[in-house]
C-alpha cells in the first residue's frame, strides 16, 4: 500500500534499495546502472525507481537531506514494502589528510549529535553501526575490484552550518574520517526495524584543504560507491 511519502504499489520496490540523498542522483543511478528501470514513486519530488542489476531486482530511492528525512523513508520501506537491505550512497566532507576528493568511505560506525534515539533506552548512548554482512561484502568487493576504500568512523551531524567549527576538528583527532548527515539515523532505523543497512559515502569536500566538487560533479560522481553498494547488497550467486 502507498504511504504518505511513497506512492509505490505493493511489489513495486525490491528488497534491496540504494538510497542517495539527491533525487537526480537516484535517477542517474537507475538510468546508468539498472536494466529496465521504471519510476515507481515521485511524491514531493523524491524519486524512486525499480529495475534489475545482473538479473536481480533492485530499487533506488532518494532520502532527502538529514536524519529525520532518511528515517521516514527507511522506516516506511522496511515496514510497508518488505525491504531488507538499504545502502546509503551519499556525499561527505573529508576530515583526514591524504584523502582526496572522490574517496569512498564505508562507515563502520557513525558518531552523531542527534537526539533521535536518546529516549529509546534511557541512560544508554546507543551505538550506530551497519550490518557487518554488508560492510564485509563491500570491503571484499573493493579488494576484488582493486577499488580504494576507506573504512572507519563518520560523524552524522544534525547541523550543516555548524556554530562550533572545532567539533569536527576534535573528531578528526580521534580518527573520524568524514562528516555527513544520515548514516547514524539509517543505522538506528536498521536496528529498530530489523533490516541490514550500510553507508558508502563519497568525499566531495575536503575540510582540511577547503577543496570541493561543484554541484554537477556531486550529482554524477557516484559511480564507485554505487557499484560497491550493488556488489555488497546483491544476494550471493546460487552454486
Amino acid at each position: 500500500m502507498a504511504t504518505p511519502h511513497i506512492s509505490a504499489e505493493p511489489g513495486d520496490i525490491a528488497p534491496v534499495v540504494l538510497m542517495p540523498g539527491d533525487p537526480r542522483r537516484a535517477q542517474r543511478i537507475a538510468d546508468e546502472l539498472f536494466d529496465d528501470a521504471r519510476l515507481v514513486t515521485e511524491v514531493r519530488g523524491i524519486l524512486g525507481f525499480t529495475g534489475t542489476f545482473q538479473g536481480t531486482p533492485v530499487s533506488v530511492l532518494a532520502s532527502g537531506m538529514g536524519g529525520p528525512s532518511i528515517a521516514i523513508y527507511a522506516t516506511e520501506l522496511a515496514r510497508f514494502y518488505g525491504v531488507t537491505r538499504i545502502v546509503r550512497v551519499g556525499t561527505a566532507g573529508g576530515l583526514q589528510p591524504a584523502m582526496p576528493l572522490g574517496t569512498v568511505v564505508a562507515a563502520s560506525v557513525a558518531h552523531t549529535d542527534s537526539a533521535m534515539t536518546a529516549g529509546w533506552v534511557p541512560g544508554v548512548a546507543l551505538s550506530a553501526a551497519p550490518a557487518f554482512s554488508l560492510l564485509r561484502a563491500a570491503v571484499e568487493a573493493a579488494e576484488r575490484d582493486a577499488v580504494a576504500l576507506r573504512v572507519g568512523a563518520v560523524f552524522s551531524s544534525d547541523t550543516f552550518y555548524a556554530d562550533d567549527p572545532t567539533v569536527t576538528g576534535k573528531l578528526a583527532v580521534l580518527g573520524t574520517l568524514a562528516v555527513e548527515m544520515e548514516a547514524a539515523t539509517l543505522y538506528a532505523v536498521g536496528a529498530k526495524e530489523g533490516i541490514e543497512t550500510l553507508a558508502l559515502v563519497t568525499v566531495t569536500d575536503d575540510l582540511t584543504t577547503g577543496e570541493h566538487l561543484p554541484a554537477l560533479d556531486r550529482e554524477t560522481g557516484f559511480g564507485t560507491a554505487a557499484q560497491l553498494a550493488l556488489a555488497a547488497s546483491m544476494p550471493p550467486p546460487v552454486s
